[in-house]
């Protein structure tokens, strides 16, 4: 059960319930993207960066030791890099929800939490974290 949420997390193998829930994640991606408001923005490549945690049961693969039991985090990141090079959004909130969307359907996904950097030069960075459970 997650302590902010309040919300029981489940493995991704059959979806059960785990208790101690464990994570996989996937840090510092960097995918070039078409993003922002500004006209200027739409016509350039900007770096968005990701980091996101899933909730996975890993006692499977670890005594398997084989890739087909596992969450492929090529895979994950693959994913994540088409939904961004498809979307030409213009918020980073949409990015992170279509991405957290894509993610928990095509890897079947109970929990994620999916947080997305895009560095503004010279300035700050914008960050948007948010987390989903599968429906």
């Amino acid at each position: 059960m997650s302590r902010r949420t309040g919300v029981p997390h489940r493995g991704a193998a059959g979806l059960r319930t785990v208790s101690g829930m464990d994570t996989v994640s996937v840090r510092d991606l960097s995918v070039p993207a078409v993003i922002g408001v500004h006209e200027w923005e739409r016509a350039i490549e900007q770096t968005l960066v990701f980091n996101v945690d899933m909730a996975a049961d890993v006692r499977t693969p670890a005594a398997s030791d084989d890739l087909a039991d596992a969450l492929d985090y090529s895979a994950v990141a693959a994913t994540i890099a088409a939904v961004v090079r498809e979307g030409k959004f213009r918020l980073i909130e949409t990015a992170a929800e279509r991405v957290a969307d894509r993610l928990l359907t095509t890897h079947g996904l109970a929990w994620l939490r999916v947080e997305v950097r895009k560095p503004i030069p010279d300035a700050y960075t914008a960050v948007i974290i948010i987390e989903r459970t599968s429906s």
